[in-house]
């Protein structure tokens, strides 16, 4: 019994980083309600674009709404973050997205269905979550320290996908009772969450030898990757994985016409994700004990392309749920290995900068699959764009690995350097 106990106690979620830091535990707690309000405005627009045309296309189009403004504002937002105070510009951005919101909420509530003006919210909203994204991930080595990087991503992610469980389902259930204009007010009233953490938040003024924000800036930050190709591999692994293999844009069409549900079925495999996710952070301290974190990535990625290729081929529904569930795990777990390679390796002078391109890979990644499958989708069948995509994402892992063996060598050990300075002055701070 005593050594079942030992286990379960190093098994669990680290919780230090919540302990020790006031003020990430309320950044932590925000950022948990608000994103639930989030997932449930991208669940939302989704199912009321398919009703309005009945198209994956259309609804597959919605990543591409979103990818202009990411591509621009990730990368420029993040030289932003690093130029001016980090607390004040994740204020304004959190504001400004939760206006949009507010105006997704008046056009339901007027029954508009236009969908140049949804597409049209989804630039404006993402182009503001562009800047303040990166802002976020830049505050967060500065209030736990580096060597808790590891515990704290694994508390965001898994904040992050419990809200990713609960959104659809509240999405489901909300857009079924109350129609749209009761989804979109779910997502308004979560944002005082996120308002008061980052009111709460230290002064984070940029550092004395901190560059004016330009695309020299960004320049500088896109040549600080080019010369480590081990952190460079994160990038390129994900983009693999989510252009490729990235099935969300074809749930409104595999609900209806494959497992012959509505709302409330496409809220379950929008969902199904996050319980595996939410289930894998539960032993987040396994997840932190690994110091082969390449390798853990490429295991996780090639985890989640079989599971989505499974998920693809079931005509079961909770089959089809498990699978989602498995390919949701994995996918956290390379997540958190991805961030925190890329938070140890990048000094704060850079972190929103490297967060923005990272903001820039994972967002927009998934955008491009969500093109790729409601393309693919409409020309074949969404069965078979789910599956062709698994496979192409495993062929492209492969190809990954063997041009930079390195990758597999990384060893976190090695890594983490002393704190800098700032830190540990935002540290004292954060109480």
């Amino acid at each position: 019994m005593p050594r079942l106990a030992r286990l379960v106690r190093a098994a669990a979620s680290d919780i230090t980083p919540l302990r020790e830091s006031p003020a990430f535990r309320r950044l932590w707690a925000g950022q948990a309600v608000s994103m639930i309000g989030a997932q449930v405005t991208q669940v939302a627009v989704p199912l009321q674009v398919y009703a309005i045309t009945k198209s994956s296309l259309d609804v597959g189009l919605i990543g591409f709404a979103s990818f202009v403004p990411l591509l621009v504002f990730g990368l420029y937002g993040g030289a932003i973050a690093d130029s001016v105070d980090r607390r004040k510009l994740l204020i304004l951005t959190s504001t400004a997205t939760m206006v949009m919101s507010v105006v997704l909420l008046a056009q339901a509530a007027a029954h508009l269905n236009q969908l140049w003006l949804l597409y049209l919210c989804v630039v404006i909203q993402s182009g503001f979550a562009a800047v303040g994204t990166p802002t976020r991930g830049a505050i967060v080595p500065l209030l736990v320290g580096r060597r808790r990087l590891a515990a704290a991503n694994t508390l965001i992610y898994g904040s992050f996908q419990l809200a990713v469980i609960l959104g659809p389902l509240v999405a489901g259930v909300t857009v079924s009772a109350g129609g749209f204009g009761a989804a979109y007010a779910v997502d308004v009233v979560t944002f005082v969450a996120a308002f008061y953490a980052a009111v709460r938040l230290p002064r984070m003024p940029p550092e004395k030898t901190a560059k004016t924000s330009s695309m020299r800036a960004v320049a500088e930050g896109l040549r600080f990757l080019s010369v480590r190709p081990v952190i460079l591999m994160t990038f390129l692994v994900d983009i693999d994985a989510m252009l490729f293999s990235s099935p969300r844009a074809l749930f409104p069409a595999l609900a209806e016409h494959r497992f012959g549900g509505g709302a409330h079925t496409a809220g379950f495999l929008y969902a199904a994700p996050g319980v595996g996710a939410i289930l894998v952070t539960v032993v987040g301290g396994l997840i932190s004990r690994v110091h082969r974190q390449g390798v853990g990535i490429t295991v996780s990625i090639a985890i989640w392309a079989v599971a989505v290729i499974a998920f693809g081929w079931t005509s079961s529904l909770w089959l089809a749920l498990l699978m989602l569930a498995l390919a949701g795990a994995a996918d956290t777990v390379s997540a958190v290995y991805r961030s925190t390679m890329l938070q140890v390796a990048t000094p704060n002078s850079m972190q929103g900068r490297l967060q923005g391109v990272y903001s820039v890979v994972v967002t927009g990644g998934t955008r491009l699959g969500d093109i790729r499958a409601g393309a693919v989708g409409s020309v074949i069948s969404p069965q078979a764009s789910v599956m062709a995509g698994g496979v192409a994402c495993l062929a492209g892992l492969a190809i990954l690995v063997a041009a930079v063996p390195a990758f597999l060598r990384y060893d976190a050990r090695r890594a983490v350097p002393p704190e800098p300075v700032e830190a540990a002055a935002v540290l004292s701070e954060s109480d």
